[in-house]
């Protein structure tokens, strides 16, 4: 039997957490809920203020790292990323635990014990992550591109830089499987080759921060280059069925996840990726420079009009970035947004949230048949009748509370065309039923269950 799956594994575990919260556990039907993952954990710990002016130190939390600390272990032994469970302790210390092993079918929950999104298709991803960049014919590279005037820039500022041989450069095109424009080219001949900077550590960091000030950002070496496709910039179903692919008609860069023609090549020291952009948006130039931001699922800023134009900063002030007002495409109904589902209806309309609302529940009539809806969220009780769903046939991602999936269930009625589900959970919901009902949805596709594993224990008196 696996660890994971041995009670005495988590029996430290849920004693902490009962010994936490003994008001809590002692009312009849409560229980204890929670998701271990290999490198965080989401538990319902009341954890001790510190002192004031004093920040919460890890000898804090010991006792709480050493209790996950077990479970994570057997996580290894498993095999597994994380796990979710949830536990019914009696006053008197008998417990059962529901083991909730992880799903190929299921995301998992953000901070929760509950599933996250049910992948019903197998592959599938949301469609800005199935959309290419549109076609650039007349994409030119900025006046200021200079691949000359670049090369000399950087001989000035590293004038002991070796530079990647023709063959080096070669080799990176055809791994990439694309022509590296002229200017990269330009810049990795003269800062290409690994052995720019020694063995020594010290000497090494000197060099690599010689060469991000000469550069303006913290390069790659030539063989670590990437294309920065829809792929790379993966996002769960959560968030990534929430986007839009929107490309203003004046925009330099195109709204899209990712691109064949976007080659990183840098860092920005943050975590954001640099990239020559090859399949600009109308306004751009082919090989302008464009940041991808580790905290956005989708689209890029534009830094500069070249590589030129951002080694030597010539032109760097009047870069802009347009952002513009929200798009059309995304819309969303609550109490602090639009404040009706009519307001929302539009032809390019793609993605609708319903959040939070205290008045009377909507009717989804305003967006039957509009031709591009294909995402539907909806905060528990905030429509009228679930069953209007089945008039939106174009849906790709469905989120609802339980209650309402429950209506769609027993009616027959869960749409066909989903590629993804979730279920909507507020509050300190048991997660047993709610793994039942993903379950419930899963077969509906012959999709692998989330298995249960049920073991039972005893705690013991609270000390």
């Amino acid at each position: 039997m696996s660890l994971i799956h041995d009670f005495s594994t988590w029996e430290p575990l849920l004693r902490f957490l009962r010994d936490g919260n003994v008001e809590g556990r002692a009312v009849p039907g409560s229980h204890v809920a929670g998701r271990i993952g290999r490198g965080g954990w989401s538990l319902p710990v009341r954890r001790r203020r510190p002192q004031p002016g004093r920040a919460l130190q890890a000898g804090d939390m010991r006792e709480e790292f050493a209790v996950v600390g077990r479970v994570q272990r057997a996580l290894a032994e498993s095999g597994f990323d994380d796990v979710s469970f949830g536990a019914e302790i009696s006053p008197s210390g008998a417990t059962v635990l529901h083991v909730f092993d992880p799903s190929p079918a299921a995301e998992p929950g953000i901070g929760s014990a509950h599933p996250g999104s049910l992948i019903l298709v197998e592959g599938a991803v949301p469609e800005p992550w199935r959309r290419l960049p549109d076609p650039v014919p007349g994409a030119v590279p900025a006046p200021s591109a200079d691949p000359d005037l670049l090369a000399r820039t950087l001989r000035e500022r590293l004038p002991d830089a070796v530079g990647a041989s023709e063959a080096e450069i070669a080799a990176a095109e055809a791994r990439l499987a694309v022509a590296l424009p002229e200017e990269l080219k330009a810049l990795y001949r003269v800062v290409g080759a690994r052995d720019v900077v020694s063995e020594d550590p010290a000497a090494d960091y000197a060099a690599m921060d010689r060469l991000s000030q000469a550069v303006g950002c913290e390069l790659f070496p030539l063989d670590e280059l990437y294309v920065a496709d829809a792929s790379s910039r993966p996002a769960p179903w959560q968030f990534a069925a929430m986007e839009a692919v929107v490309t203003p008609p004046d925009a330099a860069v195109q709204g899209v996840v990712g691109s064949p023609g976007w080659i990183v090549f840098a860092d920005n020291g943050g975590g954001d990726r640099i990239a020559v952009d090859l399949t600009p948006g109308p306004g751009g130039y082919s090989g302008q420079v464009i940041m991808l931001s580790h905290e956005e699922n989708i689209g890029a800023e534009l830094l500069a009009d070249s590589l030129t134009d951002l080694v030597t900063k010539q032109h760097r002030d009047e870069q802009q970035v347009r952002r513009g007002d929200r798009p059309p495409a995304v819309a969303r109904v609550n109490a602090a947004s639009l404040t009706s589902v009519e307001e929302a209806a539009h032809p390019d309309l793609e993605v609708l949230s319903i959040g939070v609302w205290n008045g009377e529940p909507f009717s989804l009539a305003p967006v039957v048949g509009l031709p591009r809806l294909r995402t539907l969220t909806a905060y528990p009780g905030t429509l009228a009748d679930p069953l209007e769903i089945g008039r939106l046939t174009g849906l790709e991602y469905l989120r609802l509370g339980p209650e309402e999936w429950r209506v769609l269930l027993d009616a027959g009625a869960v749409p066909r065309s989903l590629s993804a589900a979730a279920i909507e959970v507020h509050g300190d919901r048991h997660p047993l039923p709610i793994v039942a009902l993903a379950n419930e949805l899963l077969a509906l596709w012959d999709r692998p269950p989330i298995t249960r594993t049920t073991l039972e224990g005893h705690l013991g008196p609270v000390a």
